[in-house]
């Protein structure tokens, strides 16, 4: 994982589209990226906004699910979205500070609580209207085609869920996949920096690239897994499953939902 940068910029990338030069012109523009597959810039003018560009049609979901997480009330406004040689995304910034806030990370429990009780709310949203309604399928194809291209990586994740080789994880995967559905309204990425909360109260969700109607046990593991890489101790897992709501939750999934995940 790599941290945010928040570094000035002299001036606008030579690279940013004309419509989006014309929006930013005249306001400082901060290179808030957070890794190599996207560039995010904030634009320091109102209230602020977000331009986030990646490769030709790699925006394109995020675009779909922005908006749609803002028409429930709960994500960024999209203001313009371009997709030409490569795809730009121009969104509102969301009020408050994300959940990898230090101010929220000195009170463990209250955050783990905070972003529980905030997952089990988002699962229990109508999703009727999703641009994306096929997002286990779309989740699982994406994990097949990793395992075939020898892409797998169990270092990001808790010795809990780990498993000992490809093979290892292709066999759960394989044997027990059907046990995933497609019945709640997905973030798809559910972690600390994407929750943004003011003053402990949810503002809004951000990066929802990977959202759709999907199993909800895919964001109940990016739930535990971010509170174990931010606070640096799995002593949250039962804690937060008790906030999220034990009823709706079958521990056996998770161990395949990690099963995928190792595939990227």
């Amino acid at each position: 994982m790599e941290d945010c940068r928040k570094k000035l910029l002299n001036g606008i990338p030579n690279e940013m589209p004309q419509e989006f030069r014309r929006f930013a012109s005249a306001a400082d523009i901060y290179d808030r990226s957070c890794s190599a597959e996207a560039e995010v810039y904030f634009i320091d003018k109102g209230n602020g906004y977000y331009l986030k560009c990646s490769g030709k049609g790699r925006l394109e979901e995020e675009y779909k699910m922005t908006g749609y997480f803002h028409s429930k009330g709960i994500g960024a406004e999209v203001l313009n979205y371009v997709s030409n040689d490569r795809d730009w995304l121009l969104t509102t910034a969301v009020a408050g500070e994300d959940g990898a806030y230090e101010g929220y990370l000195r009170d463990p429990g209250r955050l783990c609580d905070t972003i529980a009780y905030e997952l089990r709310k988002l699962h229990e949203t109508d999703y009727t209207g999703c641009p994306i309604p096929d997002r286990t399928e779309r989740y699982l194809a994406l994990a097949e085609k990793n395992y075939r291209t020898g892409n797998y990586d169990k270092s990001h994740f808790p010795d809990s869920f780990g498993y000992r080789s490809a093979k290892e994880a292709y066999g759960v995967l394989t044997a027990r996949k059907d046990a995933l559905q497609s019945k709640v309204l997905l973030h798809g990425d559910y972690c600390l920096p994407n929750i943004v909360l003011n003053n402990w109260k949810l503002s809004g969700f951000i990066d929802v690239g990977n959202g759709g109607v999907g199993d909800r046990h895919i964001d109940i593991f990016w739930g535990i897994w971010t509170l174990w890489f931010n606070l640096k101790t799995n002593k949250y897992y039962g804690r937060f499953l008790d906030a999220y709501g034990r009823d709706k939750v079958d521990e056996s999934i998770l161990g395949i939902v990690a099963a995928a995940e190792v595939f990227g």
